[in-house]
This record gives C-alpha cells, structure tokens and sequence, in this order.
C-alpha cells in the first residue's frame, strides 16, 4: 500500500510502513481502503481555506492510496 502526496505540483507515492501504524489499533478486519482512511485521519488535517488535507509533516497534500 502507498500514500498519494502532492508536494509542489509532483505526485508521490509513499510506502506505508509498519512504524506509520505503530499507533493503530485496529478491533476488527478492514480492507485496503478503510485503513487509507485509517491514515488519512491519523497523519492529515483538513485545509477548508484550501480545501485539502494536509500532512502533519509539511510533506504535502494528501490525495489518497494505491491498494496492492
């Protein structure tokens, strides 16, 4: 599985590790898509001026995930 990150107009595909998800706790299966929210909850917080979620890190935008 991999972020999509918009960071000055280049997109970027973010491996997620398993140190991003040290902090979850899942209670029940989810499927690749519920755990994209999962991280998009953890690590962002929405922009409604830019009307994006941004990366608590400074890396970018968050557009969403690549399920492999």
């Amino acid at each position: 599985m991999e972020m999509i990150i918009l960071d000055d107009g280049m997109y970027q595909l973010v491996p997620v590790t398993t140190e991003m998800l040290k902090d979850v706790v899942l209670v029940a299966k989810v499927n690749c898509f519920e755990l994209c929210e999962i991280l998009r909850l953890k690590w962002t917080t929405y922009s409604q001026l830019l009307n994006a979620h941004i990366m608590h890190d400074g890396s970018g935008d968050f557009y969403g995930c690549i399920c492999k």
